[in-house]
């Protein structure tokens, strides 16, 4: 039997999440003044979207308030995707991940900024940007190298689509 709190809302909610098409990805209960702030970060292959975060919404208020899961207290819920700059701690992050930008700690050999181009079971290949003129090289990076990492926001990168045309 689960000990944590947060644990027994895991083991309530993940089915009905995974019902919904959604991973639920995090489940946190955090005190805000006299309040509880039941946070849940669900996300898919494909992104989720506001119609897909209302009626997950619904559906773990229902169930919460059936079962009393989240006790007497008043308690909000928030339910949301990952932000832009995730965590990718899960394989499937990785593969979610794939044409991103992402800044590596790796275990043995310092930080690494590079581009995922794919994800095996085993690990990454990876495009590593060129430097003063030099041109991009690939790398392979197996799971077990990789301490962290965390998705990069880009604001002046060209959407693939936009390389394609210009190629044309």
């Amino acid at each position: 039997m689960s000990t944590t709190q947060s644990e027994r809302l895991r083991e309530l909610l993940e089915p009905l999440v995974t019902s919904q098409g959604l991973d639920l990805e995090e489940i946190a209960v955090d005190s805000v003044g006299r309040k509880r702030v039941l946070r849940v970060v669900v996300d898919s292959d494909s992104g989720a979207d506001l119609d897909a975060i209302a009626d997950v919404s619904r559906a773990l208020s229902a169930k919460l308030d059936e079962t009393e899961a989240m006790g007497d207290t008043a308690y909000d819920l928030e339910v949301g995707t990952p932000g832009a700059e995730r965590p990718l701690t899960e394989h499937r992050h990785f593969v979610r991940a794939t044409d991103r930008l992402v800044k590596f700690q790796l275990t043995e050999d310092g930080e690494l900024v590079a581009r995922i181009l794919a994800v095996n079971e085993e690990g990454l290949d990876v495009e590593v940007p060129g430097v003063k003129g030099r041109k991009a090289t690939t790398r392979r990076i197996a799971f077990p190298e990789i301490a962290k990492a965390r998705v990069q926001v880009e604001f002046n990168r060209k959407d693939t689509k936009d390389k394609k045309e210009e190629e044309a």
